[in-house]
């Protein structure tokens, strides 16, 4: 069972490397509370994690499973098998005259940085969204992140910590982006047209992302969701009701 998808199959994956230096490697795992602790907390799990986009697909969700049963029953192996495919990955990128790109928390929001994943690939980079703020600021220069926001109530001591940093803050919005207006004092900008793009420009901005997903997860009431009338046409006016 190969860990890694190689050919850019994730739509975000592959506008992210278009036209760039570039090939991105990626890993979705099926999330649970372990190797995704704040996914409830924030809200996120159903309209997000689980049903979003390729996922409402059986055979992937499937895959995602049986990768996630693989890290929990053999986490050696499992990091065996990465670090092989990373490996074989950045000798590719290599020979195609590219610079390899990993996001290894599609779905999930593993703190790749305590195995030394990034230490073991200095020249490749690594990034990824998560929702634990105490990572933040304490990855090597080569692995960088993202605050994924969530206005539930019981995740905003999360939500003020990331605040406190310039860490890119990503907000799913319902319907749109409402781009070039402000949310929590922050400019929007358009997330969804390059990962690659938010790293580089999102700096104390916020990465807005349109709600993907079916039927439900559009009409899904969680607060990990943001209404656009919440954002705001100057820094600290006041959103419309």
């Amino acid at each position: 069972m190969a860990l890694l998808n190689t050919a850019a199959g994730n739509s975000k994956i592959l506008k992210s490397q278009k036209g760039t230096d570039f090939r991105i490697a990626s890993l979705s795992l099926y999330p649970d509370d372990q190797i995704c602790p704040a996914a409830i907390l924030a809200g996120c799990k159903a309209p997000c994690l689980v049903s979003a986009g390729r996922g409402a697909m059986g055979t992937v969700a499937q895959g995602r499973k049986n990768k996630t049963a693989f890290w929990h029953r053999d986490k050696d192996l499992f990091l065996e098998t990465l670090e092989k495919e990373m490996r074989n990955f950045v000798k590719l990128c290599a020979k195609q005259g590219k610079r390899a790109a990993f996001r290894l928390n599609t779905i999930s929001d593993i703190p790749w940085e305590k195995y030394g994943l990034p230490e073991l690939f200095p020249d490749a980079l690594l990034y990824d969204y998560t929702k634990s703020a105490a990572r933040l600021g304490k990855t090597p220069a080569n692995y960088r992140l993202m605050f994924s926001y969530s206005q539930e109530t019981k995740y905003q001591k999360q939500v003020e910590r990331a605040f406190k940093t310039d860490c890119p803050v990503a907000v799913v919005f319902r319907g749109f982006v409402p781009t070039g207006s402000y949310f929590m004092g922050r400019e929007i900008i358009d997330g969804d047209k390059s990962d690659l793009i938010n790293l580089e420009k999102g700096q104390g901005k916020i990465i807005g992302l349109k709600l993907k997903g079916g039927k439900e997860t559009q009409k899904s009431k969680s607060l990990f969701i943001v209404e656009p009338s919440q954002a705001c046409p100057a820094p600290y006016a006041i959103a419309a009701e």
